[in-house]
């Protein structure tokens, strides 16, 4: 067939010792892989050969690198190196994320993404979840055969907890990627601990020397007995290679990689650090303009913090001087009081119907004053900038009834107030207070009640955002239309059709796995009508497992995979926890295989319905009535 493979090693043992491993470039692209073996078994060995091997092809490829081992391939190679260390071509988060997927995949620049050296757990995984959703969400678009390489995939998709959305988006890859061509191979040095529905997913795997009674359990499950009694013996870079597109499962030495083992056990000898290649400035100037625009936003975050930090300090200032005026006012008074009753000789006493203007300013609260006031509102409005100043003097120009000193406002001219002589009497009760009755505070901690409260404003708006039918089909809806009505036209139609563009005896084997579950695809060839031949059956079932069709359950056994394909591709990358209701799905998945189960045309449906409208009539209901059954082989 003439298809693009790497050679990556020799057979080691058995009758075909020294005879060259060739893979498939596509597969391993666009495919799903598993690399395992204890520590210093040659696993990194392996994946490096082949990351070498893609890269000397010209293919772009990025590795999530866990420990700072993948660094050694700028040796011969130009790749971008990002991550949270000095060493790297630049430091990134998840700021970056959408550029570097932009770089990887529209330009075919290789990555490595290293995270090996975020102090915060968490930054490293909040990056590789938004580079994952990127590169995801651009492949939908761009269909570009590339690979995510994933060292110690167990600490992202674990068997045993849970999984965060970091490794819920890498699952979501290794499920659904393939169909958009975006392929992922884990890495792990214990078997075990990955997730279980990640390995038997894959369509390669590499088994290097295990110990652990776990992880050689976890082998005989995948295997075989034979192959767990085994793998302990096996030589360094030597490994069992299982591959869907091979029945055999052969003992393979993988080639020694050709850059700097950044990965090897330190000796004795010095380190020299290898010459590494540099890569385009103008790929580190798009990145370090991201850089750039974030340290600036955070710059000016911290002026802003500096200038209220300022104002406050400020506010505080005019509130303790406007409250020291308020002490200094109220002794003023006292003094004055003391010094009338003094010449008099006896206590001051009112004249019929009205109080002395002292006794008055003694009984009556302090009120603020005008200019001090105006001042503190306008710094905490921001309308001006804090300065310091003198606040005006609280004993001149101002009492405490809110007049001036020449008693404009108090209805007592101050010539009356000159010729006035106090007059003995009898005490006359005080009449209402007319500031108690007026607007504002009673006294001057009320007029300080409201002094940090800020109005504001609140606008609601109320957005219709899209649902994940309306992701999956590409269009927007009405916010009462439902899930399946959104998605049903679109998704059925293009499966309906990807299923009407098979070979007839692919759709037969198609048939098979739906009515018989688990099989082999030389048993579903067979039992088409095919030859059971190995060559000629992987090629067909290959067709269905590109698209989704079936899946891969391990021991070279394939399953009906259409329902969840169905219910994966209605959700929206950015949106993982919306699914699709069970029977909307399984709604969706009959119309789907009524293609194959009831032989009916893609668009046999659709053109009677268009031809009953056209003539005023009735719409089929019955998606058998009046079509075209499946044309017989």
């Amino acid at each position: 067939m003439g298809e693009e493979t790497i050679t990556v090693g020799e057979v080691s043992r058995g009758d075909d010792a020294g005879t060259g491993v060739e893979l498939p470039i596509v597969d391993l692209l666009t495919g799903r892989g598993f690399i395992t073996g204890k520590s210093g078994s040659g696993k990194s060995n392996s994946a490096s050969v082949v990351a070498e091997k893609l890269l000397d092809r010209g293919y772009s490829l990025l590795a999530v690198d866990i420990d700072g081992e993948y660094y050694g391939l700028k040796e011969e190679y130009e790749i971008l190196h990002v991550g949270g260390d000095e060493e790297c071509d630049l430091q990134v988060n998840e700021e970056h994320a959408g550029k570097i997927a932009e770089l990887a995949l529209e330009q075919n620049v290789p990555i490595i993404l290293d995270i090996s050296s975020f102090l915060d757990e968490s930054e490293a995984r909040d990056l590789l979840t938004e580079v994952t959703k990127h590169l995801f969400a651009k492949e939908k678009k761009l269909k570009q055969p590339f690979m995510m390489l994933v060292e110690e995939v167990h600490e992202f998709i674990p068997e045993g907890g849970g999984m965060d959305e970091c490794g819920r988006m890498l699952i979501k890859v290794g499920k659904r990627g393939r169909k958009h061509g975006l392929g992922i191979v884990g890495i792990s040095q214990r078997p075990a601990d990955v997730k279980k529905d990640f390995i038997t997913q894959c369509d390669w795997l590499c088994w290097h020397r295990l110990t652990w009674n776990n992880d050689t359990k976890v082998v005989g499950r995948i295997l075989g007995s034979e192959y767990a009694d085994h793998i302990e013996e096996m030589d360094d870079g030597e490994c069992f290679l299982m591959t869907d597109w091979s029945e055999d499962i052969r003992v393979v030495q993988f080639e020694r990689k050709r850059t700097f083992d950044a990965g090897a056990t330190p000796g004795l000898d010095d380190f020299e650090r290898p010459e590494l290649k540099s890569v385009s400035g103008d790929l580190v100037e798009e990145l370090q303009e991201i850089t750039e625009t974030q340290q600036q936003r955070e710059n000016r975050i911290e002026e802003l913090q500096r200038e209220l930090k300022q104002k406050d300090e400020r506010i505080q200032d005019l509130e303790r001087q406007l409250s020291e005026a308020q002490d200094l006012k109220q002794m003023a008074d006292r003094f004055s009081r003391a010094m009338m009753e003094q010449v008099t000789g006896r206590p001051l006493s009112a004249a019929p119907g009205r109080q002395s203007e002292l006794e008055e300013v003694a009984r009556k609260p302090v009120r603020r004053d005008p200019e001090l006031e105006a001042e503190l509102d306008a710094v905490r409005s921001g309308e001006r900038e804090p300065e310091s100043g003198q606040v005006p003097d609280a004993s001149n120009d101002w009492d405490r009834d809110g007049t001036d000193s020449a008693g404009d406002a108090t209805g007592t001219d101050s010539e009356d107030e000159q010729d006035h002589e106090p007059v003995e009497s009898e005490s006359v009760e005080p009449e209402a207070d007319p500031v108690d009755d007026a607007e504002g505070p009673a006294n001057f901690g009320d007029a300080f009640a409201g002094i940090d409260s800020v109005e504001t404003e609140e606008t609601s708006e109320t957005d219709t955002e899209p649902t994940v039918s309306e992701v999956a089909s590409g269009e927007e809806r009405s916010p009462t239309a439902t899930a399946t009505e959104t998605a049903s036209d679109p998704l059925v139609t293009r499966l309906r059709d990807e299923i009407y563009s098979l070979e007839d005896i692919a759709v037969e084997m198609l048939r098979h796995y739906r009515d018989y579950g688990p099989t082999t695809p030389q048993e579903a060839h067979a039992a088409a009508g095919g030859s059971g031949d190995r060559t000629e059956s992987y090629a067909v079932n290959r067709a269905l497992r590109q698209r989704g069709f079936v899946a891969h359950v391990g021991r070279g056994k394939h399953d009906y995979a259409l329902p969840s394909l169905v219910a994966e591709e209605s959700v929206d990358p950015f949106e993982p926890n919306e699914r699709l209701p069970d029977d909307e799905r399984d709604e969706l998945v009959r119309k789907i295989e009524a293609v194959f189960v009831e032989g009916i045309e893609p668009q046999t449906v659709e053109e009677g319905n268009e031809t009953a409208a056209a003539d005023g009539g009735e719409v089929e209901a019955d998606p058998t009535d009046g079509v075209t059954p499946w044309p017989e082989e």
